[in-house]
């Protein structure tokens, strides 16, 4: 039995060098400590180091033999713990083909209807006989390529056969406004935002252990409403005017929106126009088999004086139209983080984003009750003055003011 006061010298030695020293250092420092004590020295140091005296004897052949771990390693070459792969050889092919993606169709995978979890992957693995904690399954995961992967919206649906065609033809019609100085503008109406105190996804600098708190559940407050944000984005000057609606959805909306821009901004940024290009998508209050919508352009024509080309992108490719990353990203993210309680704080979270490349963005109240299912008559419809382009006259039309 080793002395305890040479046990607990060891140990005090020990503990004040542990942190400097790797796997190979303590081996090493607890051979020669062993060795400097003679006959049982092993065993003592063993006790005060918490080494087995297997680690201690192979720490003194290697000081014996300086050749049985070159000095680049931590231990000889093959030394250490066998991987998993090597005593389970099938457990990588058990788990990919749980994993994979093309099992998603299988209904005999056995993971088809749950989460594929490491602990559920891992459940599974020790019911078909191997021996595996949820830990190892993510590292070896990790090792084959495989990581937590969201949701891409990538699949666009049916795609119409002149759908590039309908792309080019709105380039080289904003190429052309943009070259001759008059104004081509991006529109859209962004994602209604509910307002009161209920999160807002993402993330805003405070101090540690104060964030803010907002409600458990995300109920609408019928007295607060929402806000309904429409943004015209001006493509020459990297400039946008944003309206924030309190009502409906409409193309009235959205037409009123536009001539706010326009008498806000845009006879301002072009005193000279004659005429002006907007690109839409195809649907929502803006989509071009809306009467209303026609009708309010026609509004908006005689009352500027201007001629409106519209040119709208095909159905299901909303995403390609500039406004989407040019303005309304950028308004996302300055608000990430920070619950929308009222109108008052939307308009001014729009109005103050700003990016690097110089976009600067104006924002305004529409405080006006908008009617939905609002119908535009036969004799109405026959007043609006529209000259539809040989090329998908459905997507590419011109509204002439009646001066």
């Amino acid at each position: 039995m080793p002395d305890a006061s040479v046990v607990e010298w060891i140990r005090q030695k020990y503990v004040a060098v542990l942190g400097d020293l790797d796997e190979r250092g303590r081996r090493r420092w607890a051979a020669a400590e062993a060795r400097s004590l003679g006959w049982g020295g092993v065993s003592a140091v063993a006790q005060a180091t918490g080494l087995s005296d297997r680690t201690v004897r192979k720490g003194i052949c290697e000081l014996d033999d300086l050749e049985v771990v070159s000095w680049d390693r931590q231990r000889k070459v093959g030394g250490g713990r066998r991987s998993l792969e090597v005593y389970q050889p099938h457990i990588v092919f058990a788990l990919e083909r749980i994993v994979d993606s093309s099992t998603r169709g299988d209904p005999m995978s056995p993971l088809r209807w749950i989460c594929k979890s490491t602990r559920s992957i891992a459940e599974e693995l020790n019911r078909q006989g191997f021996t595996v904690s949820h830990s190892k399954v993510a590292e070896l995961l990790r090792e084959k390529g495989y990581s937590l992967q969201a949701n891409q919206k990538t699949i666009e649906g049916k795609q119409h056969p002149d759908r590039n065609a309908q792309f080019e033809h709105i380039s080289k019609r904003v190429a052309a406004y943009l070259h001759s100085g008059q104004p081509a503008i991006s529109v859209d109406t962004k994602k209604k935002e509910a307002l009161g105190n209920m999160k807002n996804p993402g993330k805003t600098y405070r101090r540690k252990g104060d964030p803010i708190k907002v409600k458990t559940h995300d109920f609408p407050d019928k007295e607060l409403g929402k806000a309904v944000p429409y943004g015209v984005y001006d493509l020459a000057n990297n400039e946008a005017g944003v309206t924030v609606g309190v009502s409906h959805d409409t193309a009235e909306f959205a037409v009123a929106a536009i001539h706010q821009w326009w008498t806000k901004l845009g006879s301002k940024r072009f005193p000279r126009a004659k005429r002006i290009l907007i690109t839409a998508d195809s649907g929502g209050s803006n989509s071009p088999r809306t009467r209303l919508w026609r009708w309010e352009l026609q509004r908006f024509a005689n009352e500027t004086g201007l001629k409106i080309e519209l040119c709208h992108f095909p159905p299901g490719t909303s995403k390609w139209n500039k406004i989407e990353h040019r303005l309304f990203c950028h308004i996302t993210r300055n608000w990430r983080g920070v619950p929308l309680e009222s109108l008052e704080i939307v308009v001014n979270l729009i109005g103050s984003t700003r990016t690097k490349e110089g976009l600067e963005v104006h924002a305004w109240l529409d405080e006006r009750e908008y009617q939905k299912s609002r119908k535009v008559s036969n004799e109405q419809l026959l007043n609006v003055r529209i000259q539809r382009n040989e090329f998908h006259g459905e997507w590419n039309y011109t509204i002439l003011p009646d001066r």
